[in-house]
């Protein structure tokens, strides 16, 4: 996860920055929670930054020191968000946060990191022991079940195009995508096309994995780890989970 993240994260805000939709709902459950918040796997603090914002004192954490060199860039940048905005380069699995929250985030497919059971595990229950009594941890990530009813292509799709932060030079994303069925893994490989202004190209290759999850299996694990599934939707405006939802927002608190 590092390594991919480390290649990408000079584009990461170009790349997301029409991915706003789910700012909205994190606004929402942070003003209901109240409280310390933390971001699981923070990155450039597309989350983070605008519940600062806001008003409310953000937490993350986040394993790769380049995908933070981008937010402490931001951070510079807005130094009035400085008392609101606290982050640890540190991998989730284990840190021990001196606080507890009372909403803790594992946003956009932030899961999907974790591919192994014992990893899985060992994050929900580091997560569930800073968790408040009242607290809700959220999970938002792809329905599983489009992506596992769609035939396979072996064809490169064009995903966007951008403007370099750094340079201003055109960048052309195109994806390359296998999905292992058996181990539920997505295997990716995001090009990077980069056009300089004498029109010559560079491309940047940078491979991905992802784990899907079922709702039956996650709500196994996450009862294996001290949760209890409190509400599922399929989209960030709490409307119902179907076999056609294009996310699964889950809604935990701890048992």
């Amino acid at each position: 996860m590092s390594t991919f993240y480390t290649a990408v994260a000079r584009f990461y805000d170009a790349e997301n920055q029409d991915n706003t939709d789910d700012l909205a709902m994190y606004s929402r459950l942070a003003a209901d929670c109240g409280g310390g918040i933390l971001d699981v796997g923070c990155g450039t603090g597309r989350i983070m930054l605008p519940l600062a914002q806001q008003g409310h004192v953000a937490h993350g954490i986040e394993s790769d020191r380049a995908m933070l060199d981008q937010l402490e860039r931001k951070l510079t940048a807005q130094p009035q968000l400085r008392g609101r905005v606290h982050y640890v380069y540190a991998d989730a699995c284990d840190y021990e946060f001196d606080l507890k929250f009372r909403l803790t985030l594992l946003s956009f497919n932030a899961l999907m990191h974790f591919h192994e059971q014992e990893a899985q595990i060992r994050l929900l229950r580091q997560l569930r022991r800073g968790l408040a009594a009242d607290g809700i941890l959220l999970i938002d990530l792809p329905n599983a079940g489009p992506a596992f009813a769609t035939e396979d292509s072996d064809s490169m799709i064009f995903e966007r195009k951008f403007l370099d932060p750094e340079t201003g030079n055109l960048v052309m994303l195109h994806s390359l995508s296998a999905l292992d069925r058996t181990a539920q893994i997505l295997h990716v490989d995001w090009i990077y096309d980069i056009i300089n202004g004498d029109g010559a190209l560079k491309r940047v290759i940078a491979t991905h994995r992802l784990r899907y999850y079922f709702l039956a299996e996650l709500r196994l694990l996450l009862e294996r780890c001290g949760f209890a599934i409190a509400a599922v939707y399929g989209d960030t405006e709490q409307g119902a989970f179907t076999s056609e939802s294009e996310r699964m927002i889950v809604h935990a608190r701890p048992v």
